[in-house]
Protein backbone atom coordinates (compact mmCIF):
# COMPACT_ATOMS: atom_id res chain seq x y z
CA UNK A 1 0.00 0.00 0.00
CA UNK A 2 1.58 3.22 -1.35
CA UNK A 3 1.63 5.45 1.73
CA UNK A 4 0.00 9.52 0.91
CA UNK A 5 2.72 11.74 1.27
CA UNK A 6 2.71 14.19 4.06
CA UNK A 7 0.93 18.00 4.74
CA UNK A 8 2.22 20.01 6.05
CA UNK A 9 0.89 23.23 8.02
CA UNK A 10 2.91 25.95 8.40
CA UNK A 11 0.80 28.71 10.75
CA UNK A 12 2.14 31.77 12.42
CA UNK A 13 1.56 35.83 12.86
CA UNK A 14 2.43 37.78 9.80
CA UNK A 15 6.05 38.45 9.10
CA UNK A 16 7.58 35.70 10.72
CA UNK A 17 9.04 34.02 7.79
CA UNK A 18 6.11 31.44 6.99
CA UNK A 19 6.24 32.01 3.26
CA UNK A 20 10.53 31.54 3.42
CA UNK A 21 10.22 28.27 5.38
CA UNK A 22 7.08 27.02 2.99
CA UNK A 23 8.76 27.71 -0.02
CA UNK A 24 11.95 26.08 1.16
CA UNK A 25 10.18 22.59 2.52
CA UNK A 26 8.42 22.50 -0.68
CA UNK A 27 11.65 22.92 -2.79
CA UNK A 28 13.15 20.37 -0.81
CA UNK A 29 10.40 17.80 -0.56
CA UNK A 30 8.78 18.04 -4.08
CA UNK A 31 5.79 19.18 -2.87
CA UNK A 32 3.16 21.70 -3.66
CA UNK A 33 3.22 25.06 -1.86
CA UNK A 34 0.21 27.09 -1.13
CA UNK A 35 0.49 30.34 0.34
CA UNK A 36 -2.91 30.86 1.65
CA UNK A 37 -2.59 34.43 2.53
CA UNK A 38 -2.20 34.91 -1.51
CA UNK A 39 -5.73 33.88 -1.45
CA UNK A 40 -6.94 36.58 0.71
CA UNK A 41 -5.56 39.26 -1.14
CA UNK A 42 -6.75 38.19 -4.40
CA UNK A 43 -10.14 38.33 -2.86
CA UNK A 44 -9.42 41.59 -1.20
CA UNK A 45 -8.21 42.82 -4.74
CA UNK A 46 -11.22 41.84 -6.37
CA UNK A 47 -13.03 43.70 -3.59
CA UNK A 48 -11.28 46.79 -4.32
CA UNK A 49 -11.22 46.80 -8.02
CA UNK A 50 -15.17 46.20 -8.10
CA UNK A 51 -15.26 49.15 -5.48
CA UNK A 52 -16.85 46.86 -2.93
CA UNK A 53 -17.48 48.79 0.53
CA UNK A 54 -15.61 46.55 3.64
CA UNK A 55 -18.99 47.09 5.08
CA UNK A 56 -21.12 44.87 2.79
CA UNK A 57 -19.89 41.73 3.91
CA UNK A 58 -22.98 39.39 2.05
CA UNK A 59 -21.79 41.04 -1.61
CA UNK A 60 -18.17 39.83 -0.46
CA UNK A 61 -18.95 36.76 0.72
CA UNK A 62 -20.90 36.10 -2.24
CA UNK A 63 -17.39 36.74 -4.12
CA UNK A 64 -15.36 34.81 -2.12
CA UNK A 65 -17.85 31.72 -3.17
CA UNK A 66 -17.73 32.66 -6.81
CA UNK A 67 -14.01 33.17 -7.56
CA UNK A 68 -12.07 31.09 -9.31
CA UNK A 69 -8.95 31.06 -7.90
CA UNK A 70 -5.90 29.04 -8.84
CA UNK A 71 -2.21 28.82 -7.78
CA UNK A 72 0.59 27.40 -10.07
CA UNK A 73 3.90 27.31 -10.80
CA UNK A 74 6.90 26.01 -8.40
CA UNK A 75 7.71 27.25 -5.01
CA UNK A 76 9.83 30.11 -5.96
CA UNK A 77 7.60 31.37 -9.22
CA UNK A 78 4.26 31.03 -7.59
CA UNK A 79 1.71 32.91 -9.92
CA UNK A 80 -1.74 33.46 -8.36
CA UNK A 81 -4.75 34.36 -10.63
CA UNK A 82 -8.37 35.20 -9.77
CA UNK A 83 -11.34 34.37 -12.23
CA UNK A 84 -8.13 33.92 -14.85
CA UNK A 85 -7.00 37.29 -14.13
CA UNK A 86 -3.53 36.83 -12.88
CA UNK A 87 -2.31 38.95 -9.74
CA UNK A 88 0.53 37.87 -8.39
CA UNK A 89 2.51 41.55 -8.17
CA UNK A 90 -0.71 43.33 -7.69
CA UNK A 91 -1.56 41.01 -3.92
CA UNK A 92 1.72 42.49 -2.67
CA UNK A 93 0.97 45.96 -2.83
CA UNK A 94 0.36 47.53 0.91
CA UNK A 95 -3.22 48.92 0.24
CA UNK A 96 -4.24 45.16 -0.90
CA UNK A 97 -2.95 43.49 2.51
CA UNK A 98 -4.84 46.14 4.86
CA UNK A 99 -7.74 45.32 2.71
CA UNK A 100 -7.10 42.01 2.90
CA UNK A 101 -6.61 41.59 7.12
CA UNK A 102 -10.31 43.38 7.11
CA UNK A 103 -11.49 40.73 4.50
CA UNK A 104 -9.99 37.96 6.15
CA UNK A 105 -12.64 38.49 8.81
CA UNK A 106 -15.46 38.00 7.61
CA UNK A 107 -16.92 34.25 8.49
CA UNK A 108 -18.34 33.68 4.44
CA UNK A 109 -15.12 34.59 3.23
CA UNK A 110 -13.00 32.65 5.16
CA UNK A 111 -15.17 29.37 4.52
CA UNK A 112 -15.36 29.54 1.00
CA UNK A 113 -11.38 29.39 1.31
CA UNK A 114 -11.07 27.12 3.80
CA UNK A 115 -12.93 24.51 1.38
CA UNK A 116 -10.58 25.38 -1.45
CA UNK A 117 -7.54 24.95 0.50
CA UNK A 118 -8.70 21.40 1.76
CA UNK A 119 -9.36 20.66 -1.52
CA UNK A 120 -6.26 21.51 -3.29
CA UNK A 121 -4.03 19.67 0.00
CA UNK A 122 -6.41 16.65 0.56
CA UNK A 123 -4.24 14.10 -1.70
CA UNK A 124 -0.87 15.65 0.64
CA UNK A 125 2.55 16.06 -1.02
CA UNK A 126 1.71 20.04 0.46
CA UNK A 127 3.09 22.01 2.24
CA UNK A 128 0.37 25.20 3.60
CA UNK A 129 1.21 28.62 5.35
CA UNK A 130 -1.36 31.01 6.56
CA UNK A 131 -2.91 31.61 10.34
CA UNK A 132 -5.62 28.85 10.80
CA UNK A 133 -3.99 25.06 8.69
CA UNK A 134 -3.46 23.40 11.57
CA UNK A 135 -6.49 24.66 13.77
CA UNK A 136 -9.03 24.70 10.37
CA UNK A 137 -8.23 23.74 7.61
CA UNK A 138 -5.97 20.48 8.35
CA UNK A 139 -6.30 19.43 11.99
CA UNK A 140 -4.68 16.58 11.27
CA UNK A 141 -2.26 17.41 9.70
CA UNK A 142 0.78 15.29 9.39
CA UNK A 143 3.20 17.94 11.00
CA UNK A 144 2.71 21.36 12.04
CA UNK A 145 4.47 24.14 12.65
CA UNK A 146 3.89 27.83 14.59
CA UNK A 147 6.38 29.82 13.25
CA UNK A 148 7.03 33.30 15.60
CA UNK A 149 9.18 36.03 15.52
CA UNK A 150 9.66 39.63 17.92
CA UNK A 151 7.19 42.17 16.35
CA UNK A 152 10.42 44.14 16.16
CA UNK A 153 12.18 41.31 13.79
CA UNK A 154 9.11 40.64 12.31
CA UNK A 155 8.26 44.32 11.36
CA UNK A 156 12.08 44.56 10.09
CA UNK A 157 11.77 41.26 7.84
CA UNK A 158 8.34 42.22 6.20
CA UNK A 159 9.85 46.10 5.36
CA UNK A 160 12.59 44.07 4.12
CA UNK A 161 10.71 42.10 1.65
CA UNK A 162 8.18 45.23 0.83
CA UNK A 163 11.79 47.16 -0.04
CA UNK A 164 13.14 44.16 -2.53
CA UNK A 165 9.54 44.16 -4.31
CA UNK A 166 9.86 48.05 -5.08
CA UNK A 167 7.66 49.06 -2.36
CA UNK A 168 8.57 52.18 -0.64
CA UNK A 169 7.60 53.11 2.97
CA UNK A 170 8.86 53.48 6.46
CA UNK A 171 10.14 50.58 8.82
CA UNK A 172 7.01 53.05 11.22
CA UNK A 173 4.55 52.24 8.64
CA UNK A 174 5.36 48.98 8.26
CA UNK A 175 5.67 48.30 12.03
CA UNK A 176 2.15 49.89 12.50
CA UNK A 177 0.64 47.28 9.72
CA UNK A 178 2.22 44.29 11.63
CA UNK A 179 0.64 45.59 15.03
CA UNK A 180 -2.74 46.10 13.46
CA UNK A 181 -2.96 42.73 11.75
CA UNK A 182 -1.94 41.12 14.89
CA UNK A 183 -4.63 42.26 16.57
CA UNK A 184 -7.61 41.66 13.82
CA UNK A 185 -5.89 37.85 13.79
CA UNK A 186 -5.86 37.13 17.05
CA UNK A 187 -9.55 38.95 18.42
CA UNK A 188 -11.78 37.69 14.67
CA UNK A 189 -14.30 35.33 15.58
CA UNK A 190 -13.86 32.97 12.70
CA UNK A 191 -10.47 31.52 12.89
CA UNK A 192 -8.63 33.58 15.15
CA UNK A 193 -5.08 32.67 15.12
CA UNK A 194 -3.66 30.32 17.91
CA UNK A 195 -1.43 27.88 18.07
CA UNK A 196 -2.43 24.39 17.74
CA UNK A 197 -2.01 22.15 20.90
CA UNK A 198 0.07 19.92 18.94
CA UNK A 199 2.00 22.26 17.27
CA UNK A 200 5.52 22.28 17.30
CA UNK A 201 6.74 25.81 17.98
CA UNK A 202 9.23 27.72 16.29
CA UNK A 203 10.60 31.23 17.14
CA UNK A 204 12.71 32.31 14.51
CA UNK A 205 13.71 35.38 16.30
CA UNK A 206 17.52 35.62 16.01
CA UNK A 207 17.94 32.84 13.62
CA UNK A 208 19.08 32.40 10.02
CA UNK A 209 16.59 30.85 7.52
CA UNK A 210 18.97 27.75 7.48
CA UNK A 211 18.64 27.08 11.12
CA UNK A 212 14.81 27.26 10.64
CA UNK A 213 14.42 25.32 8.11
CA UNK A 214 16.82 22.28 9.67
CA UNK A 215 14.51 22.25 12.64
CA UNK A 216 11.36 22.16 10.80
CA UNK A 217 13.07 19.40 8.50
CA UNK A 218 14.24 17.73 11.05
CA UNK A 219 9.90 17.46 12.49
CA UNK A 220 9.31 16.42 8.64
CA UNK A 221 11.96 13.34 9.18
CA UNK A 222 10.72 12.37 12.12
CA UNK A 223 6.86 12.30 10.83
CA UNK A 224 8.19 10.03 7.58
CA UNK A 225 9.68 7.99 10.27
CA UNK A 226 6.92 7.33 12.15
CA UNK A 227 4.77 6.15 9.29
CA UNK A 228 7.46 4.17 7.62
Amino acid sequence: MTTRPLIIAIDGPAGAGKSTLARALARQLGYLYINTGAMYRAIAWQVTQQGISLEDTDQIGSLARRAQIELKGSPDEMRITIDAKDVTKEILAPEVALTASVVSTIPEVRRALVARQQQIGADGGVVMEGRDIGTIVFPGADVKIYLDASQSDRSARRHRQERKGGIQGSLESTQAEIEERDRRDSTRLESPLIQAADAHYIDSSGRSIDQVIELALRLVNEAQSGRA
